[in-house]
């Protein structure tokens, strides 16, 4: 007498139901980059409206986002949402912990060099973003732009430099604001009401 088993494995699909958190990514550096840029352009000084938006929507925020997106298994959204949050927690880093003993303020050569490394860093997920759209191709390009002109800025100390650097980063932090809040229009409509620019693959 012979008998056969028959197994049958059922597949468990999990459906990701969750919110999409690059826009509120977009957002918190956009406006961050806009506000510590109209500072570079000369229009108020260094305060601490510029440092708390750094630390907590610039920064946690950011770092908040990277997390999910790390969970949405998007490699390219949380490598860039949880570094640049990062950057702005050590941008002010830099800034406040020279003033309260814990550390010397760095000269020109130390930014040159931080900043270069941070051009170096988004010149290459500005390659990523080829593949993705053309609004977050802007924003990388300029961001990329923006951080070496800071970069050549220091570098040279050339206050004209540093000027232009502030006008091409508020150009930069307004393409983030509009790409967040393009995809959150886009989303609640169900259309494009604001496009993107979207890359055939």
């Amino acid at each position: 007498m012979s008998s056969t088993t028959t197994q049958t494995s059922n597949t468990l699909a999990l459906n990701d139901t969750t919110a999409n958190p690059a826009p509120l990514g977009l957002l918190g550096f956009g406006m961050t980059t806009v506000l510590l840029n109209l500072h570079n352009a000369g229009f108020f000084p260094l305060d601490a409206m510029i440092l708390g938006m750094g630390i907590f929507y610039g920064g946690l925020g950011q770092i908040i986002v990277g997390i999910m997106e790390w969970k949405k298994n998007n490699t390219f959204g949380a490598t860039a949402f949880t570094s640049y949050g990062l950057f702005w927690l050590t941008l002010v880093a830099l800034i406040i912990l020279p003033q309260t003993g814990f550390g010397k303020a760095p000269d020109a050569a130390a930014m040159t060099a931080y900043l270069t490394m941070w051009g170096l860093f988004t010149a290459v997920l500005f390659i990523g973003t080829l593949r993705l759209n053309r609004a977050l191709q802007f924003v990388f390009g300029s961001l990329t732009i923006l951080f070496f002109l800071l970069a050549i800025g220091d570098a040279t100390g050339n206050h004209t430099i540093k000027t232009i650097a502030g006008w091409e980063g508020i150009i930069c932090g307004l393409s983030a604001i509009y790409t967040g809040l393009a995809q959150v229009l886009n989303e609640v409509y169900g259309r494009t009401v604001a496009p993107l620019g979207m890359v055939k693959k």
